[in-house]
């Protein structure tokens, strides 16, 4: 590998990059450096003047993910260095970036991890066919005929490949469909957070960058949305790089590469990984170095705006003027030809998906919450609030629970006017509504949240299921008007991407020549300040402005996709909440978890084992995970140092049959594991991720079997249940018998909750079940998305619970001989759910 790489790159091609890199940076320093004074007189003007529009109804939470990780668990990695498939175990911090370690051990010893991933600007893929697509279309002429082998081979037939144009691909395999679905969510999640790397909270260097990475791509001609425009700044200048240096060093290096189809691929991944990584050091080098010298400045600039900040508009406002009259005519031409007849379908096409998918946000939300109103009909405590609460107050931040709503959105479609408008791509667009998607759902989280906990603080226990639905109601409204707010303001951004580049390169060979004249108009002191091209493009900008103002306007007055008028302005319709919004995140676990803890203390007493008294501070910190695990440690499928053996490269096309008994022998393995779900030693019966992420707790899992032999004395408790895991539960106990309960204590699926497995699971975990975890409702909820105002969604249908037990009866085996201790305390509880459950009816009737 370092042969391959230092042959190719040698001294003379190091200093090509280098001298390629240093005239990107600096000709984008110097564009910075004027965008920053713009952009810093831009701030102190809005900051003295304000701004209107209307104002957030939801409260929105500062640091969303303090103390939380994300995912966690173990996938097989393909390695470069001996092309074996090796078991890792993989490690999501809120940073996003993914660390990875040789073990599990490993990760809880706090080593250094073996790597690290920062996912901007991947494509995250789930087959081989896509990936080879990819590196056809990406290689130095290269192109790979039909049927030709792939460089690598999957371990197992459900691949997850990151893919990156420049930096260095990453290959992974799982066992089962329902493992790739859920790690895909999780990489997507991975991709979509770290391509957003530029704080919206600063309001110079963030403008002034991606002015000047705008400004600069149209000085080479490329005028459009972006596709690279991902990551922090170094990376987006290293692709800048890229953008010009890969096809120069293409044409040096691509006649160099020898060997078959597949080593040349492999070869030229290598090099450009190499050079992806010297670029990227050198930009953030130099662009630090630009930014510090601007931030030197910045107090001596700023004194100057606020002493003539008067002057500095009158001047620019003349300037304007003058500018207008040139430009204007031109513009209102090409505006009547080329744009107008297309924003209307444009805008259409942006409506439907991302109101889909913020209409998905808000069902997802309020489904949360009526399985918590549920449940606390049953058990009627702060502590099982609580628990619930634990789960829904990180649910924007759930790849899995929110995929429905982002694959709403990834339908969007711009066929046929790409090309006409320079849109490179839909991706810009998808991932911004995605972005807004996963900030209101945490908005209206933390608003019910902090709703409620004020709520419980200043009553008791009575009527909780009344107090959680005037908070939720509560909540809805205010996400309807902000979700309509943001919604039209995306609309009228995503329009202004599309139109403006279109319209400036049309403008820009007739008007470019005239500009120059303009800054004479401005006075030397002034003119850090006023730029003649950003005066054009604003010029511009305000031509268009007034025809997409009124197209979203018009689609709100029609009341399309639930858009709001302008003219309903919920100013301080709620002035004490926004007094909650300087509150911390709350931590319901440590307020009201006493219950919950003391459960699972009882769990790991009873489980007897030496590892399992140092398992208390773990367990702790694994409470804080987003996402739950399908894992379970200490599977017999595969050891935790496993590494599978896959045919070398040169052996591929040559030795066929001995390729095929080595997938023989690995599907063998793979059918080993699918017959061990079925067999009594299986370790995965204990865990269903389903039945920890859509809220049921370790007691009611630990009841749940003996629970089918008292059902009919306990309905209302087996419904909840059958609600929260309508399947996982049944198809859990199938692989529970005997032999498993003597190495495994009953309690095992308490701790099973809590601990992070490395191992990927055999095909042991149900479709059914995992359907059901999160990202997908319970089946029975399906009743309950109807209007938040409708009491009825909260009641306890005891006729439905009925038809639940006796489904459950008919799928579920009889566990008396595994769980005698617990079958006891079932048959001594009974009576208190009874009477229970008659509450429950005589407040139904």
């Amino acid at each position: 590998m370092g042969d391959v790489i230092s042959s190719h790159l040698d001294e003379a091609k190091r200093e090509i990059i280098t001298a390629r890199t240093g005239e990107v940076m600096g000709e984008f320093g110097r564009l910075y450096e004027q965008q920053y004074a713009v952009a810093l007189f831009n701030k102190v003007r809005f900051d003295i003047e304000g701004g209107g529009g209307p104002q957030p109804q939801l409260l929105h939470r500062k640091i969303p993910l303090e103390n939380k990780s994300i995912f966690s668990g173990s996938l097989f990695q393909y390695l470069e260095e001996n092309k074996k498939w090796r078991n890792r175990f993989f490690f999501v911090p809120d940073s996003y970036n993914i660390n990875y370690y040789d073990n599990k051990a490993s990760h809880d010893r706090h080593l250094h991890p073996k790597g690290t991933i920062n996912c901007a600007g991947y494509k995250v893929l789930t087959s081989m066919e896509q990936y080879m697509d990819l590196i056809s279309n990406s290689l130095p002429g290269v192109k790979a005929k039909m049927g030709s082998s792939p460089f690598l081979k999957c371990a197992t037939q459900f691949p997850l490949i990151l893919w990156h144009p420049y930096a260095r691909h990453y290959y992974f395999c799982v066992v089962t469909e329902k493992e790739q679905q859920k790690w895909h969510a999780v990489l997507q999640d991975c991709v979509r957070h770290t391509n957003d790397g530029l704080s919206e909270e600063n309001k110079v260097q963030t403008p002034a960058f991606t002015d000047a990475v705008r400004l600069y791509r149209q000085a080479k001609g490329h005028y459009g949305t972006w596709e690279m425009m991902c990551g922090v700044p170094s990376q987006i200048l290293s692709n800048l790089v890229m953008e010009g240096l890969l096809p120069e060093l293409r044409e040096l290096i691509s006649p160099r590469l020898k060997g078959k189809l597949y080593e040349r691929q492999r070869n030229w991944m290598l090099i450009s990984d190499a050079v992806y990584s010297l670029v990227q050091g050198q930009c953030q080098a130099q662009y630090e170095a630009v930014v510090q010298k601007c931030e030197a400045a910045r107090s001596s600039l700023e004194a100057s705006i606020r002493t003539d900040m008067d002057q500095i508009i009158t001047s620019k406002e003349h300037v304007t003027n003058k500018i207008r009259a040139v430009v204007l005519h031109k513009a209102e031409k090409l505006l009547k030809v080329s744009i107008q007849p297309y924003i209307s379908s444009i805008l259409d096409a942006l409506m439907e998906p991302t109101s889909r998918g913020f209409s998905e946000v808000r069902d997802v939300f309020f489904r949360e919450l009526v399985d918590m109103s549920k449940n606390t009909l049953n058990e009627g405590t702060k502590e099982t609030v609580a628990q619930h609460m634990e789960k829904i107050s990180m649910l924007a931040f759930h790849p899995v629970k929110m995929q429905s709503c982002y694959e709403k959105v990834e339908q969007l479609s711009l066929e046929g006017l790409q090309q006409r408008f320079d849109v490179s791509s839909p991706s810009v667009f998808v991932q911004r509504a995605q972005i807004l998607m996963r900030e209101q759902m945490d908005d209206a989280v933390y608003t019910f949240e902090q709703i409620l906990h004020q709520s419980l603080e200043s009553q008791g226990t009575e009527e909780l299921c009344k107090t959680i639905q005037r908070c939720q109601d509560r909540v809805i409204k205010k996400f309807d008007y902000d979700s309509s707010t943001v919604r039209k303001r995306f609309f009228r951004e995503a329009l202004l991407q599309i139109f403006i580049p279109y319209m400036l390169k049309q403008l820009s060979p007739s008007c470019a020549s005239e500009l120059p004249r303009f800054q004479e108009l401005i006075f030397e002191d002034f003119s850090r300040f006023i730029l003649v091209e950003n005066i054009f493009e604003e010029v511009v900008l305000h031509s268009v402005m007034k025809d997409i103002m009124m197209a979203v306007k018009e689609a709100a007055v029609q009341r399309r996709h639930n858009l709001y008028r302008d003219s309903i302005v919920l100013s301080n319709s709620d002035p004490s909440l926004h007094l909650l919004g300087e509150n911390p995140s709350i931590d319901w676990a440590g307020e009201y978890g006493g219950a919950q803890e003391e459960a699972d203390g009882a769990g790991e007493d009873a489980e007897g084992d030496a590892e399992g008294q140092g398992e208390e501070s773990q367990k702790r910190r694994r409470m804080k995970q987003v996402v739950s695990m399908i894992q379970v440690e200490g599977s017999p499928v595969l050891p935790n140092e496993s590494c599978i053996e896959v045919p070398g490269i040169n052996d591929i096309p040559e030795e066929d049959g001995e390729e095929e008994e080595e997938e023989e022998e690995k599907d063998g393995d793979g059918e080993e594991k699918s017959d061990d779900k079925a067999s009594p030693e299986s370790p995965k019966a204990p865990e269903n991720p389903p039945d920890l992420s859509n809220g049921s707790v370790p007691k009611e899992e630990k009841e749940d079997k003996p629970e089918e032999q008292g059902k009919e004395e306990v309905p209302v408790k087996v419904e909840t249940v059958a609600e929260s895991a309508p399947a996982g539960e049944e198809k859990g106990k199938e692989g529970d018998s005997e032999p498993m309960v003597e190495e495994q204590p009953p309690s095992n699926q308490e701790v099973s909750e809590e601990e992070l497995p490395p191992p990927p699971p055999s095909e042991e975990i149900p479709s059914e079940a995992t359907e059901t975890s999160p990202g997908s409702p319970p089946e029975e909820t399906s009743d309950f998305p109807p209007p938040p105002h409708d009491d009825s969604g909260f009641q306890s249908p005891t006729s439905e619970g009925t038809e639940a037990e006796e489904e459950e009866e008919a799928a579920a085996p009889q566990p008396a001989e595994e769980h005698p201790e617990v079958k006891e305390e079932i048959v001594a509880a009974a009576p208190e759910a009874d009477t229970k459950t008659s509450d429950s009816e005589t407040r139904d009737q």
